[in-house]
């Protein structure tokens, strides 16, 4: 399965999915689907939220307490869930505020190992 197909796979079955996105931490997308009928604007939301996950990164490895695995970041009209893949990618999964937090969780959690290793 391609990337696109993926991302499609993960935001077509999660229940409120707007969109997803491979990104490096350098705010560039790999690659991404995103539904026509978005009421947000997922691209720009993602470039923004690389710029935070590359701070949350970045304190987790101060602080030794692991390395960095998910951050969600809920808002009045979006739930953004942001899972790592490697030390260099991550994929971000943007959701209605109605979405189903517990699934996307899943299936990124699912489907991200099989992204990072078509990203070797």
């Amino acid at each position: 399965m391609s990337f696109r197909e993926t991302l499609q796979y993960i935001v077509e079955n999660v229940g409120g999915g707007l969109g997803a996105v491979i990104m490096g931490y350098d705010g560039i997308p790999i690659d991404e689907y995103v539904k026509e009928d978005g009421a947000l604007d997922v691209q720009l939301l993602t470039a923004e939220y690389a710029a935070v996950l590359k701070e949350i990164k970045r304190t987790v490895e101060v602080l030794k307490t692991g390395v960095l695995e998910e951050v969600a970041i809920n808002t009045e009209f979006s739930i953004a869930i942001a899972r790592v893949i490697n030390d260099d990618f991550f994929v971000v999964l943007v959701m209605g505020s109605e979405g189903n937090f517990g699934k996307g969780r899943f299936l990124l959690r699912r489907e991200g190992p099989k992204l990072g290793e078509a990203l070797q």
